[in-house]
């Protein structure tokens, strides 16, 4: 990603989430399908079986206004016959079991196929005998309670049918005795015989109505598909419940991943410096853009042109008279130094003298190695060596072999003393670089590791934060942007990098002369040479040569004995030095 522009998140950033946290979804989904196992196992088989049921209709059969079927049989009102209480009993005689009733029935289902006149009444069991059984049993209670429920409709109609007939002779008889009574041709008897007529024709219509209804059979229905004893259980189902477990799992890691990104203190993508730490991201590396050591100058390369950019943004933001930029880190590591020294190198290629000042003092000489190594120069004296006093601005500086224009003060040998980045040596050095030079970049520690990032960015006009992925985490980053803040110093942004696993050495480095890296032994000290690259061993007590007079800067010879990690003075107990750093020597 060359792009300094903010970066905004997308869908990789959503993989890339997936792709740090696999763990947790693998886990989740994992722990999700053995649930679905397991509840699978755990819970009973259950059987069903069913049996199809033609419902044929009776004379009672009525349907309500406005039901789904057109025919004289409601089928929603025979499904819910199907389960009640009377048909119930019945199946719990068929079946002879001790189950009640009303259990029974909460096992019993029923569905009305489309368009049809058929009942698919279903039963469920914990064994398939049962299932079968169960099935048949209510499909034949529901018919002999239906065709029950016929036949005693028909013998009520019989019933009154025969009670009106017995009314009617009755009267008939009465009519032909006294029709027997009557005169002939007496309006008694006109009478009379009218009403006899009535009463017969009335009674041969009863007596055909009730000669049907004798005759008459009940046909309430029948079964059309038997029961057959299931070969499965419908219960539980393996596949679906392993799928929903798996899904439910899933969906559970997706979100631990994500609840535990957003409160992961660990920045891991330029994305959270922007987001979680409200900082503006200038410029976001990747791997293939990073820089290493044997190209960190490549001005046309991915991470050259990466910096170029950088730097236009940089001029482009700088107020008028504003010259010098600290470059700090959020967290431990060389991606100040790579910010530092890639920064610099692309302020130097437009042609304005620049200074690199490695103010990051190290804890022994091996950890000035890098910043040298990296620009091709040697890596005492340096910074160090002049806030101690032992030389001068101009012999701290070094000119880049491939940059003319760009200057380097290294962190030089170990710090000999503390708080030189408070020392007014610093301040007055700083002021000098603002009338010799056109910019001064200065590599400073981490704002976690000391408050000697603030104490330079308080000096500078502008400050800029080298952000490692996986390494700094927001606290610290917040921490950062608040100490840059409170001594007024504007922050431009962050400059974000992978995590540097490593720091390979280049062909170049391996070329560098070994500066005061090799054991010694105790009696000998190492003193650098003016007019040389190379240490000198001399024996311990009085310098091969007196220090000598310079151009107005202080410049001492010094003396760093290695055994003692660059204590002034080193040597035989009771020798005194040629020079100290306390007392630099006379002009």
């Amino acid at each position: 990603m060359e792009a300094t522009r903010p970066v905004t998140a997308d869908l990789s950033h959503y993989v890339g989430v997936f792709r740090r946290h696999w763990w947790v979804v693998l886990a989740a989904t994992g722990a999700g399908l053995g649930i679905g196992a397991a509840v699978t196992q755990a819970l009973p088989r259950v059987y069903e079986s069913s049996t199809s049921v033609l419902v044929q209709a009776v004379d009672q059969d009525t349907n309500a206004s406005g039901g789904r079927t057109k025919g004289a049989i409601n089928l929603d009102t025979e499904a819910q016959l199907v389960p009640s209480g009377a048909v119930a009993t019945k199946a719990a005689a068929l079946l002879r079991s001790p189950v009640s009733p009303i259990e029974l029935a909460h096992d019993v289902s029923v569905e009305v196929p489309a368009n049809t006149t058929v009942l698919v009444i279903s039963f469920e069991a914990d064994n398939p005998r049962d299932a079968q059984a169960g099935s048949h049993a209510f499909a034949e209670a529901y018919l002999r309670n239906r065709e029950e429920a016929a036949r005693s409709v028909l013998d009520q109609k019989i019933k009154t049918l025969n009670l009106k007939v017995r009314q009617l002779t009755t009267n008939l008889t009465s009519i032909n005795s006294r029709l027997a009574k009557a005169p002939n041709g007496s309006s008694d008897r006109s009478n009379l015989e009218s009403l006899r007529s009535n009463s017969q024709n009335q009674l041969n219509s009863l007596t055909g109505k009730l000669n049907e209804l004798t005759t008459a059979t009940v046909d309430a229905g029948s079964i059309i598909s038997d029961a057959r004893e299931p070969e499965e259980p419908t219960s539980p189902n393996a596949l679906l419940n392993i799928a929903t477990g798996t899904m439910l799992g899933l969906l559970a890691g997706l979100a631990l991943a994500f609840m535990r990104e957003r409160f992961d203190r660990r920045l891991r993508t330029a994305a959270d410096v922007r987001d979680r730490g409200h900082i503006p991201v200038l410029a976001a590396l990747d791997e293939r853009t990073t820089p290493h050591f044997d190209d960190v100058l490549q001005p046309y390369g991915p991470g050259g042109r990466v910096f170029n950019r950088l730097r236009n943004e940089i001029l482009a933001s700088l107020s008028p008279g504003d010259q010098i930029i600290v470059v700090t880190g959020a967290s431990r590591g060389s991606s100040t130094t790579l910010v530092a020294a890639n920064l610099a190198a692309a302020l130097a290629r437009t042609g304005s003298d620049v200074v690199l000042v490695g103010a990051h003092l190290p804890d022994s000489v091996v950890d000035a190695a890098p910043l040298a190594r990296m620009l091709g120069v040697t890596a005492m004296p340096g910074l160090s060596d002049l806030l101690a006093g032992r030389i001068g601005l101009e012999r701290a500086m070094q000119r880049t072999p491939r940059i003319p224009s760009l200057r380097v003060i290294t962190t030089g040998g170990a710090a000999t003393a503390a708080g030189l980045m408070q020392s007014q040596r610093l301040r007055d050095t700083l002021q000098a670089l603002r009338q010799q030079t056109g910019y001064v970049v200065i590599e400073a520690p981490s704002t976690s590791s000391s408050a000697d990032a603030q104490s330079l960015a308080s000096l500078a006009d502008a400050a800029i934060l080298a952000v490692e992925l996986r390494r700094a985490k927001r606290p610290a980053l917040l921490d950062a942007a608040e100490q840059l803040s409170r001594v007024g110093t504007p922050l431009l942004g962050a400059v974000v990098l992978p995590h540097l696993t490593g720091m390979p050495r280049s062909a170049a480095e391996e070329n560098l002369p070994a500066v005061a890296l090799s054991a010694q032994r105790p009696d000998e000290t190492a003193v650098l040479d003016d007019d040389r690259t190379q240490p000198m061993r001399i024996p311990t007590g009085p310098p091969a040569r007196p220090p000598r007079q310079g151009d107005g800067s202080e410049e001492v010879t010094a003396v760093i004995d290695l055994t003692t990690v660059a204590k002034p003075g080193g040597g035989q107990p009771g020798s005194k030095p040629a020079s100290s750093p306390e007392k630099p020597a006379e002009k």
